[in-house]
């Protein structure tokens, strides 16, 4: 028994020292003693600077990318090295607007974006209200993904003239002026403007070329949620030129799009202009989400004038026998040309605090419960009920997908979100907030072949990067920023549905965020590595 117990003994010390030996090395090694943090192995490199896949071996130190070899590098440089077989190496992805910009101390992970590959994130405002001071706040921020902000035309309108539907007088201009410039001083990107929505709806265009002129001056880029997205798209689009053009003042107008059915196919259109400015030698971009349909509050239902002074003011209109028969003429307009047509069931409530019942149902849904048709004058009618009670926040499906594909293949044309930070299971938010980045890589890469993969990921990384003045974000060569996203190019889908929101996307197996995991074989590490992305977006335009 002695024989046979020292013959397994040495069998087994054998094994031992003929085992592959181990590729990653213990956490309280000191990471100093290696030339590589990380060393990616097998997989796939996409650039993000639009050039073919190609394969080869990424070794990273601290927050750079130091190596790149399409020969084997030498294992025992790297403290990990990380198998990435089968799968695509990229850029981490840009998201050119989501609305974080006072609450992502909030959602610190941000896991509703981090999941989707986005490792930085543009708080473009529209209507949404600003930090204030803005350096005080994005200097507090300890979270995953890197973020940037703007001035707000609609906070600083709000702060200076308030709900009121008139014209700064000279004073308050000047005012308004003060804040984007100490907004900008402070590291803005630029002016964002939200001109679809109240107050901001109520600025003339001259308005918001005098404070897009300060932007510019800081060096700002203006970016835009136009005036009119649906049967004054391109009205809007020629006012973006404007602005652009008189304030001197690269431009780029969110979340493109042809809302309504007499406008499907308009991106022709609108395509067109945007071509015809930059061939005019101006520098219009622009982005889109890829959806076919939208999400917001219910006041865009409405016309604008009728909130002139607040919420209490639309109740007036509404009680007055004078102005409510002109209300309801203008939302029939609104209806039919730019919302729901005559069917109801295109306006899906996200959040209807009155009757939190209906969240995720339609208007047509809560028609028929009443025994009510589902024609235009039954929406009209619950419409105003529900707004008189606190409106509502819906997704409206009112875009046609020929149109989200003839935008998105557009060669100056990014991708975003437009969406909101959330926590798992809470609320009703539009699924672009859980997929909008997998979805394009899912649905108009490997499904539709609208894009090829090399295009679709240059338009989530150094595109963006360019746009915002961080020309080592956005690409895979040595010196830049290690933000990387890992992904199964055959597996990678969106799982977000207007039904059944709360769903990660697949396929993603790691981000990393300035050399470090924030996502790592699918599973969160609670890294908070994000940095502030301070303006302005064009240094070489300070003036």
């Amino acid at each position: 028994m002695r024989a046979i117990s020292i013959i397994t003994t040495c069998l087994l010390l054998i094994f031992l020292s003929c085992e592959k030996p181990s590729q990653s090395h213990s956490d309280n090694v000191d990471s100093s003693n290696f030339a590589y943090d990380y060393l990616f192995v097998d997989g796939s490199i996409v650039d993000g600077l639009g050039n073919p896949a190609f394969s080869a071996e990424v070794a990273i130190k601290g927050d750079r990318i130091v190596k790149i070899s399409k020969e084997k590098l030498d294992r025992s440089l790297a403290k990990e090295v990380v198998s990435i077989e089968g799968k695509v190496l990229s850029p981490g992805f840009i998201d050119n607007h989501a609305h974080i910009q006072t609450t992502i101390h909030e959602h610190p992970l941000a896991e509703n974006f981090t999941r989707q590959g986005i490792t930085t994130i543009i708080a473009s405002l529209h209507s949404g209200d600003q930090p204030w001071p803005l350096d005080e706040y994005a200097s507090s921020l300890v979270v995953a993904p890197n973020v940037g902000f703007f001035a707000g035309h609609t906070w600083t309108r709000k702060t200076v003239v308030g709900m009121e539907n008139r014209s700064p007088t000279a004073q308050e201009l000047d005012s308004m002026r003060y804040y984007v410039e100490e907004t900008m001083r402070q590291g803005a990107l630029g002016l964002s403007t939200g001109l679809l929505y109240v107050p901001a709806n109520f600025a003339a265009t001259e308005e918001v070329i005098e404070l897009a002129k300060i932007a510019s001056r800081y060096g700002g880029i203006y970016v835009t949620h136009m005036r009119n997205e649906a049967s004054g798209l391109l009205n809007s689009v020629r006012e973006t030129i404007r602005i652009a053009q008189e304030a001197n003042i690269p431009s780029q107008i969110n979340h493109h799009k042809a809302v309504g059915v007499t406008q499907w196919g308009w991106s022709e259109k609108s395509l067109a202009l945007i071509d015809s400015a930059n061939a005019a030698g101006l520098e219009i971009r622009h982005d889109l989400y890829p959806y076919t349909a939208s999400s917001t509050h219910s006041g865009i239902l409405f016309p604008q004038w009728a909130f002139g002074g607040g919420n209490k003011a639309f109740a007036r209109v509404v009680a007055n026998p004078e102005l409510k028969p002109k209300l309801e003429e203008e939302m029939k307009r609104i209806f039919q040309t730019e919302r729901t047509g005559n069917d109801l069931r295109r306006v899906q409530f996200r959040i209807l605090q009155s009757d939190p019942s209906y969240n995720g149902k339609t208007l047509g849904d809560m028609a028929a419960d009443r025994g009510m048709p589902n024609n235009l004058e039954t929406g009209i009618k619950l419409a105003t009920e529900l707004q008189l009670k606190g409106g509502f926040s819906a997704i409206y499906h009112a875009m046609e997908e020929a149109d989200v594909i003839n935008i998105m293949q557009h060669p100056l044309a990014m991708i975003e979100t437009d969406g909101d930070p959330v926590s798992y299971g809470v609320g009703y938010p539009h699924p672009r907030s859980y997929g909008a980045f997998p979805r394009v890589l899912a649905r108009y890469v490997r499904e539709l072949k609208a894009l090829t993969l090399e295009q679709a990921i240059k338009k989530m990384t150094s595109m963006p990067a360019d746009q915002y003045n961080q020309k080592q974000r956005g690409r895979i060569q040595e010196g830049a920023f290690a933000d990387i996203t890992i992904f199964d190019p055959e597996t990678v889908s969106d799982q977000a549905t207007y039904t059944d929101p709360h769903r990660y996307p697949i396929g993603i197996d790691h981000v990393m965020v300035n050399g470090k995991f924030i996502i790592k074989k699918g599973a969160l590490t609670g890294e908070r590595p994000g940095v502030w992305i301070k303006g302005p977006a064009r240094p070489d335009a300070v003036q």
